[in-house]
């Protein structure tokens, strides 16, 4: 029947989606990232359909210390199951597309919901036990204290900041299912209507997401509010701030030219390959530029927070201009990658 039959765009929706989640087999899929002044680049557990990657040994010898259980991941039947659980998605979705039947559509659509809210369930029973199931003749011993991480978000820890997020995986999971979202929308609004107009246009939302999902830029510097990653001091003057972002989205903000070089320089050399250095623009709104297309002045006369004498311009005749006011000289940043 005419009426059973899935539009193009919902065809197309729900292949791309099978194929998307192959990639969900080798990056990972969500990431728990702790800070602390000990650690000033931080500690992450990237948990993978298969296991868990990151900082793992440094983190299990500091959860020794409080009691907490080591990981492993022999210890988590989870990463068995998940790999086969995702490969019968990306075959189903697959099929769904093929066989081109809207109850199939439906059926998958639904599996996948109740999968993701069954994986968060497990999840947030996993973190409660790791927190709560704790060695009573552990070095440290904080009464009534418990270290379940968040399920989604931030929450202290002691003196570690615990951030817990969805990684690549996670957003590929978290975009099909919007996407087979508004497929379902526009096959419940035609109804068993055969119409011409279909939902193509929202193939274009799934390029987009993973775009802005895995795209990394500067956050504003909040003049006030925000600390300076290096000194600590608060960032009072916009005009000389400067900042680092990893690959990862993690901002570093600094008050100063001189104190974000003096950071960078301590910084692990894997991470500043991968991370990208803007400086505030000392005129206009001060927005955030990359270093490559920045010019610099060096004068004594500037007032820097921390004495670098060193301001960013987007361009010459900027430069030029407050040149007037603050003689100096044009130079160079130079980073040691």
């Amino acid at each position: 029947m005419q009426g059973d039959k899935l539009m193009i765009g919902t065809r197309w929706i729900v292949a791309i989606c099978g194929l998307s989640l192959i990639a969900v087999l080798f990056v990972p899929m969500w990431r728990i990232d702790l800070n602390a002044p000990q650690y000033p680049e931080g500690l992450s557990l990237a948990i993978h359909a298969n296991g868990i990657r990151g900082n793992v040994d440094i983190i299990n010898g500091l959860n020794h210390y409080i009691g907490m259980k080591t990981l492993h991941d022999k210890d988590f039947p989870e990463f068995t199951i998940l790999p086969w659980c995702i490969g019968f998605f990306i075959g189903f979705f697959l099929l769904v597309a093929l066989l081109n039947k809207k109850k199939w559509f439906y059926t998958a659509f639904f599996l996948f919901v109740a999968f993701g809210v069954i994986a968060m369930v497990d999840f947030w029973r996993w973190e409660y036990n790791y927190g709560h199931d704790l060695n009573p003749t552990a070095a440290i011993i904080v009464p009534g204290m418990a270290y379940q991480p968040p399920l989604i978000g931030y929450k202290q820890l002691l003196n570690f900041a615990a951030y817990s997020i969805p990684d690549m995986g996670g957003w590929i999971f978290i975009g099909c299912g919007a996407l087979l979202l508004l497929c379902v929308f526009f096959e419940w609004r035609n109804g068993i209507k055969s119409k011409k107009r279909n939902p193509a246009a929202a193939l274009l939302l799934l390029p987009l997401f993973f775009l802005s999902s895995c795209t990394t830029g500067p956050e504003p510097i909040k003049t006030g509010a925000d600390n300076c990653a290096f000194c600590k001091m608060t960032i009072s003057d916009p005009r000389f701030g400067a900042e680092i972002v990893t690959h990862t989205g993690k901002t570093f903000k600094f008050d100063d030219i001189h104190c974000m070089v003096s950071y960078y320089d301590a910084m692990d050399k894997s991470i500043k390959k991968t991370s990208t250095v803007y400086l505030t623009d000392f005129c206009g709104n001060n927005s955030l530029i990359q270093t490559d297309k920045c010019i610099l002045l060096l004068s004594k006369d500037f007032k820097c927070p921390m004495d670098g004498h060193i301001a960013a311009f987007s361009n010459e005749d900027s430069m030029e201009r407050i040149r007037q006011t603050y003689p100096g000289e044009k130079t160079e940043l130079t980073l040691n990658r």
